[in-house]
């Protein structure tokens, strides 16, 4: 199924607006990027499922000041799967408050809701080392 022009520049954007409401700390403002029932999926972390805004809220300020203070999303590439959910995936680029920057690739599930376009999961898989032939 195609995906309409606009629906991918509503995705787009979905995933921009993490990036910007992270780095304010605006975790009521989340509600506009993820679904009521998020998975979370940070095993490469060590953290496991997380399961929900309020326990991603609670994630994220565990990790104070461990938190990226940028975080850029790039190379989005959409596939549709049916009318209502398509797969994202997408690099992430972390800068931290010392200037190192790390770089993830985040699998998402993106569906449609009354409210509109939601990430209804994400796995985050970080980068570790190069590409090696």
């Amino acid at each position: 199924m195609a995906i309409s022009t606009a629906d991918r520049l509503a995705i787009h954007e979905l995933l921009a607006l993490h990036g910007h409401l992270s780095d304010a700390g605006d975790f009521d403002g989340m509600s506009e990027v993820f679904a009521d029932d998020i998975v979370y999926d940070m095993t490469e972390y060590g953290a496991g499922l997380v399961r929900g805004r309020d326990a991603l809220r609670d994630l994220a300020l565990e990790l104070g000041d461990g938190n990226p203070v940028g975080h850029h999303v790039t190379n989005v590439v959409i596939t549709a799967t049916d009318g209502d959910t398509v797969l994202v995936r997408a690099k992430g680029i972390g800068v931290t408050v010392e200037g190192t920057v790390a770089s993830v690739t985040y699998d998402d599930i993106v569906r449609r809701t009354p409210e509109g376009w939601r990430i209804s999961h994400r796995r985050v898989v970080p980068r570790r080392t190069p590409l090696t032939p």
